[in-house]
């Protein structure tokens, strides 16, 4: 007799999520329908003892449509291992906590539960760097914590975008172009004084037509993206920095971004990433909690978070 699925759920507070908009929210309603048990936690319900990896979790019920949405059962303490399943799904900041949970999630990976994402590619495929990996998609992009070599990038392409490595979000990220006069204290905020690298790449105009969230799915893409269109006077398409979303097919160019991508993905464990594409260039794979799946589902009666659990059921049975 196979064993029941269990998925467990690491993320934020479940309570204050926005249920119209919530990626994780669409992934528990479609395991849920799929009759498979569904245990919540949050990062700091985890912990490790002898070796094993325990944590404090609730079983989670989705009430579409109902007033409270969710029930949640009282806690109990078992091994994360009894977890079929595991979707990390917690949000930056990647920091030292977030780090830590990873090697937790490693462990439990070794007794056999799919990490989704693969710890070790959590930890290595940074959302901004990652995408070096794949200069012939990218524009022009330099990663480094020189002053020197950050005017000489503005000074040959005039009309840049500098970021921090580890934002989230559209946060801190600034347009400079060669004439301008804060340039030299945009260097020594983001860099922290030579201290930190930070990201330089060439200025894509074709933002003002959205930057295009591409949701991939075991290594294949969604037919549609959603185009997030930045506000008037803003150079960042981010929902969380006010950018409005719209669903567009993909385009030749997005198709053959996503098999340049999608070969590294499924051999990294990615199963679940959002390629950020805007014009003709990839500038971000968002590999920690890619969101943008109801959006797209509502535009175009997609069911992207099925598509997961299928992927998810698929690499089940592949280790029975």
């Amino acid at each position: 007799m196979n064993k029941p699925i269990v998925i467990g759920i690491i993320m934020e507070p479940i309570e204050q999520i926005n249920i119209t908009k919530d990626s994780t929210w669409a992934m528990i309603l479609a395991a849920q329908k799929r009759g498979w048990q569904l245990r919540y936690m949050q990062q700091a319900d985890l912990y490790t003892s002898n070796g094993i990896v325990y944590t404090e979790s609730r079983v989670v019920k989705l009430l579409p449509g109902q007033d409270p949405w969710l029930e949640l059962s009282t806690a109990d303490t078992h091994a994360l291992s009894e977890c079929s399943a595991i979707l990390m799904r917690k949000d930056p900041p990647f920091d030292l906590e977030y780090i830590y949970t990873t090697y937790m999630l490693e462990l439990v990976e070794k007794q056999g539960t799919l990490i989704v994402n693969k710890p070790q590619s959590l930890r290595d495929c940074n959302e901004k760097f990652f995408t070096a990996s794949f200069p012939q998609c990218a524009p022009p992009t330099l990663v480094t914590r020189s002053a020197d070599r950050l005017r000489q990038f503005i000074k040959e392409h005039e009309d840049c975008i500098f970021k921090p490595l580890d934002g989230m979000g559209g946060a801190s990220v600034f347009r400079v172009q060669r004439n301008d006069p804060n340039k030299g204290v945009i260097i020594e905020t983001l860099t922290k004084h030579g201290t930190t690298s930070i990201m330089a790449q060439r200025f894509v105009p074709e933002i003002s037509e959205g930057d295009k969230r591409i949701l991939m799915v075991d290594g294949n893409p969604a037919p549609y993206a959603l185009a997030r269109i930045p506000k008037s006077g803003e150079t960042r398409g981010n929902l969380a920095a006010g950018g409005t979303g719209k669903g567009i097919a993909l385009s030749d160019r997005d198709y053959w971004i996503c098999e340049q991508v999608g070969p590294a993905l499924k051999e990294k464990g990615i199963l679940f990433a959002g390629l950020d594409v805007i014009g003709d260039y990839l500038t971000e794979i968002n590999v920690t909690s890619p969101t943008c799946i109801r959006e797209l589902d509502e535009q175009f009666e997609l069911d992207i978070a099925g598509d997961l659990m299928d992927a998810i059921e698929l690499d089940r049975k592949s280790v029975v």
